[in-house]
């Protein structure tokens, strides 16, 4: 049988894990190559902690191309420029033209910082908490408030899809202004896109609305929903209904987008630069292209007011890696199964930190209609998260790609 080449683009979650799976089944049936520019693996999820010292990057962050190398996957630190679907080749910014048998596509976090001007972090006015190069300059940022306290602003633009890691730092934020003795100084409002408070982008679960909405009246903080934001200036948001939100602190969620590389490959994406795959995670057109997690177009089963995405969380992200890396190794062997969930039938499992406490959610589908779906508050503790947080860091230090 010929060895197979098989390039994946990506190697955090949803890279790591069809990598990994891929020879951990094929062994030398393949020859599996993962391309990043960076060596790292980042559990983003525990970013929410990094701008309040509870974290701190090195805490959440290692090499992973030296567990490629004891698993026998080939590592190359490179950039991704585009795909030629048509030649099977994957052009990089060092090393040229290289060919694939088989692609997978999981070029992670892109963020569209030009939804609004003054948005990217880069200008200096609006906090990133999802990208890890700017984890720590909000923790600086941080620091300067509880020195000269003021009102803070947090929020999600129209299109963001990851609503769920804002409320998350919103949570944390009123616990840790708490912790250090100034939240009576500091004002917390925040805005979403969404029609109401636990929309999440799918379509709420039963008692969500009910239970945040307490969050916020006990800990006092303003929110705003149906929000777009018009512009953006050193110390005010305006908002497009006329509101305008003072701010000495704030931090935005802007949308996810394609990465540059999958916008220069046009035959494999949609307008905003999502690979357009099928149930079981492959091109439509390209049958020996795949796609997980953030890279995949998954559209939005709802329509509001203002326009939001659905969020591409670590759960699905790996479930949608295992479909793919499935479907490649039946297709090799020469096995006619093609494993197929859509991403809207993934079950909801979500651990939501409230600030020193936590929501579990469990569902047994993402999007509407379900037949179960509940969120159990955790008032206590947290330790939920944090040992999903041990769990995941241990399974992917080891490359443990098989468990769940």
């Amino acid at each position: 049988m010929k060895t197979r080449q098989i390039i994946v683009l990506g190697s955090n979650f949803g890279g790591a894990t069809a990598a990994m799976e891929l020879k951990r089944k094929l062994k030398e049936k393949a020859i599996v190559t993962v391309i990043s520019p960076t060596t790292d693996f980042t559990y983003i999820p525990s970013m929410i902690w990094v701008p309040f010292g509870r974290r701190k990057m090195t805490d959440i962050k290692f090499p992973i191309s030296p567990i490629f190398a004891k698993k026998g996957i080939d590592f190359i630190q490179d950039k991704a420029v585009s795909v030629d679907p048509k030649l099977n080749e994957v052009l990089t910014e060092q090393h040229g033209k290289l060919t694939y048998d088989y692609l997978v596509i999981s070029t992670g976090i892109q963020m569209n910082f030009n939804i609004v001007e003054n948005l990217h972090p880069e200008k200096g006015m609006i906090e990133n908490i999802v990208l890890p190069k700017y984890g720590e300059r909000a923790l600086e940022r941080f620091e300067e408030l509880v020195k000269d306290p003021g009102p803070v602003v947090v929020g999600a633009t129209q299109g963001a899809s990851c609503m769920g890691a804002a409320y998350e730092y919103l949570f944390n934020m009123d616990k840790e202004l708490r912790r250090r003795g100034v939240r009576n100084k500091v004002s917390l409002t925040w805005f979403t896109p969404e029609p109401y408070l636990g929309h999440f982008g799918i379509g709420g679960i039963t008692g969500g609305q009910t239970m945040l909405e307490a969050f916020m009246k006990m800990y006092n903080i303003n929110w705003i929903t149906d929000a777009s934001v018009d512009k953006i200036e050193k110390d005010k948001i305006y908002l497009k209904n006329g509101q305008v939100l003072p701010y000495k602190m704030a931090m935005m969620m802007p949308p996810f987008i394609g990465a540059e590389a999958m916008k220069q490959s046009p035959e494999l994406v949609d307008e905003k630069g999502f690979v357009v795959c099928n149930e079981g995670y492959q091109h439509i057109t390209y049958k020996n292209v795949y796609a997980v997690g953030l890279a995949v177009e998954v559209k939005a089963p709802f329509k509001c007011v203002v326009p939001f995405g659905v969020p591409k969380t670590g759960f699905p992200t790996e479930v949608s890696a295992k479909i793919a890396a499935k479907n490649i190794i039946a297709a090799i062997e020469g096995k006619s199964e093609f494993k197929k969930r859509d991403w809207g039938k993934i079950p909801a499992v979500c651990v939501m930190d409230a600030g020193h406490k936590e929501v579990i959610i469990f569902g047994d589908r993402l999007f509407r209609p379900r037949n179960f779906a509940v969120m159990i508050p955790n008032i206590f503790n947290d330790w939920g998260k944090m040992l999903i947080e041990k769990y995941f860091l241990f399974k992917f230090k080891h490359g443990l790609s098989m468990l769940p």
